[in-house]
């Protein structure tokens, strides 16, 4: 809520100077829609960060971290309308996926021992009685 406050003034500052030097409507629309870009690549900036927290989170604990990459590869083939990474607040997939190898390829030491084949994945399997709980509460039947 505080970024968003701070973004809303940012945006207020914006307009008011246009305003006051003169450019039209548009042209200050404009100048907030820049301001609105440059803070998602800002958000882009701190998810990418926690991707390859994520990585060194998952590896510490002995959980094969390339599992982050084949889920992006999975978002990736899925969803064929991703928006352009410019207009978003995440990084598009495919950063992500390079992202996490290259910090792969940076720490040999940490990520050399896992697989990088997908085909290496233990497969998820939900326990059986898993639809009778809701919330960590038993379902109303």
């Amino acid at each position: 809520m505080a970024r968003m406050k701070q973004q809303h003034r940012i945006e207020m500052r914006e307009i008011g100077a246009a305003i006051l030097l003169g450019p039209t409507l548009a042209q200050a629309m404009a100048i907030s829609m820049i301001g609105d870009l440059n803070s998602l690549a800002y958000s882009r900036e701190v998810e990418s960060s926690a991707d390859v927290t994520g990585s060194d989170i998952c590896a510490a604990a002995g959980y094969n971290p390339w599992g982050l990459v084949w889920l992006f590869q999975e978002f990736q083939n899925a969803d064929s309308e991703q928006l352009p990474q410019l207009l978003s607040d995440h990084p598009a997939n495919g950063s992500r996926i390079q992202t996490l190898e290259q910090h792969f390829r940076d720490n040999p030491s940490v990520f050399s021992k896992f697989n990088p084949d997908s085909k290496s994945a233990t497969p998820f399997s939900v326990p059986k009685d898993a639809s009778s709980v809701q919330f960590g509460r038993p379902r109303d039947r």
